[in-house]
């Protein structure tokens, strides 16, 4: 019990340091009492080390649209929460399984959109901590943390994850179950993680990930670059950044190709934000029929637009976007590309809480589904994080993780100094 113990104490004392400003968890009385004792059980159940499950210990916090017991689940809203109540995420059963310790909710954008939460920056409490996987990420960026649970439907893992100066991975579409977490867009949905260590994101990949298999060794691997109208929705700052990532990776041995991509960018944006409203619209019929007055106006906007959208519409786009990604892998196999390379945000991250930033440069991929990692890999004159965001291809997962651990090692880590 003594390490167990040692390593909440450490977790209490950056509490303190930390959550009174930048407010990544949502408040709960008794916080490291109720840790102490789960810590106590933990360790009379598992006496010798030898017995202990792969987790054992590790202190994970939950976005709060995944339903923990012992939890309430607000969704970042004015709802009751009584109204959004529902059975244990089964990602959150697997953690606890595997002997993780619950930290608490972190803060959520509402119902992982765009109403922005109290979160702040750890690196710069004036700027954004990114979203919608706010809380998660700068829990994981100011030590709150050994790893959180986050989701991603446009860019609310890997543009927090480049903002807060963490890793981010989310894995290819349903590797993750979604059971259990209140959706935003059930057909563009992801549940994935976020650490500001690349190891113990990797071993909470191989738990959660459904038929996790090794990471393969294959010498490369060859990096692609999606030339066009995408990469240029990254602003000055971002793409300074690209550019000297390139040459890094070009001088570690990685071959990089540029392919023209994209060409219809605009329309891939407009197909992804259709889908997302009508499904929002769906999920929150009743609840906003009930409550609209409690909605943010940012989500309400996006129900009453969704509201507008028929079926037939919805079904046509999400078979559009089945072929996309049909697509994109059909482009990787032919010009041999096993990871494409971008930025993972356009820039920094934005001054000021009253927006959580662009997610374009993260939204083409998630809509085909495909895995992508975030890795921090520099800082702005101001001293802002930057992240470089690699895809892989379709349920290619463990390869993306197992390129990404020496990719990783190409670049400084983001330090954040106790202040």
């Amino acid at each position: 019990m003594t390490d167990l113990s040692s390593k909440i104490d450490e977790l209490e004392r950056r509490f303190h340091i930390f959550e009174g400003e930048i407010h990544a968890y949502a408040p709960e009385n008794g916080r490291f009492s109720r840790l102490r004792r789960e810590a106590r059980t933990l360790a009379e159940t598992y006496p010798s080390p030898d017995s202990r499950p792969p987790l054992y210990g590790s202190l994970v916090g939950v976005k709060d649209i995944f339903h923990v017991d012992g939890f309430p689940t607000r969704a970042g809203s004015r709802l009751p929460p009584e109204l959004l109540h529902g059975p244990q995420a089964e990602s959150v059963r697997l953690l606890r399984h595997a002997g993780a310790l619950i930290v608490g909710k972190t803060v959520t954008t509402e119902f992982a959109y765009f109403g922005p939460g109290p979160t702040r920056n750890p690196h710069n409490p004036g700027h954004t901590p990114g979203g919608s996987s706010s809380g998660s990420a700068a829990a994981a960026a100011a030590g709150l943390c050994d790893a959180a649970l986050g989701t991603q439907t446009i860019g609310s893992i890997n543009r927090p994850a480049a903002f807060c100066g963490v890793f981010g991975f989310k894995p290819s579409r349903d590797r993750i179950s979604t059971q259990g977490v209140i959706p935003l867009s059930v057909s563009l949905d992801h549940v994935g993680l976020l650490s500001a260590d690349f190891e113990t994101l990797s071993n909470l990949a191989s738990i959660l990930c459904r038929d996790w298999r090794p990471g393969e060794s294959k010498t490369g691997p060859v990096l692609g670059v999606p030339a066009g109208p995408y990469l240029l929705r990254a602003d000055e700052e971002g793409q300074a950044q690209f550019e000297k990532d390139r040459p890094r990776l070009e001088s570690a041995g990685f071959a990089i190709r540029e392919v023209p991509m994209f060409a219809d960018f605009d329309r891939v944006v407009s197909r992804h934000n259709l889908v997302v409203a009508a499904e929002a619209a769906r999920t929150h019929r009743e609840w906003f029929e009930q409550h609209h007055a409690r909605y943010h106006p940012k989500t309400a906007e996006l129900i009453e637009t969704g509201s507008q959208i028929s079926d037939e519409e919805l079904s046509a786009a999400r078979l559009e976007i089945s072929q996309f990604r049909q697509d994109l892998v059909t482009v990787m196999e032919s010009e041999g590309i096993d990871l494409w390379i971008s930025p993972s945000a356009p820039g920094a991250a934005p001054l000021g809480l009253e927006s959580t930033g662009n997610p374009v440069m993260n939204l083409p991929w998630t809509q085909a589904g495909l895995p992508t990692l975030t890795i921090p890999s520099g800082r702005n004159l101001a001293g802002l994080p930057l992240g470089l965001q690699l895809t892989g291809s379709w349920y290619r997962d463990e390869a993306l993780l197992g390129w990404g651990t020496r990719l990783a090692g190409l670049f400084d880590p983001v330090r954040l100094v106790e202040r």
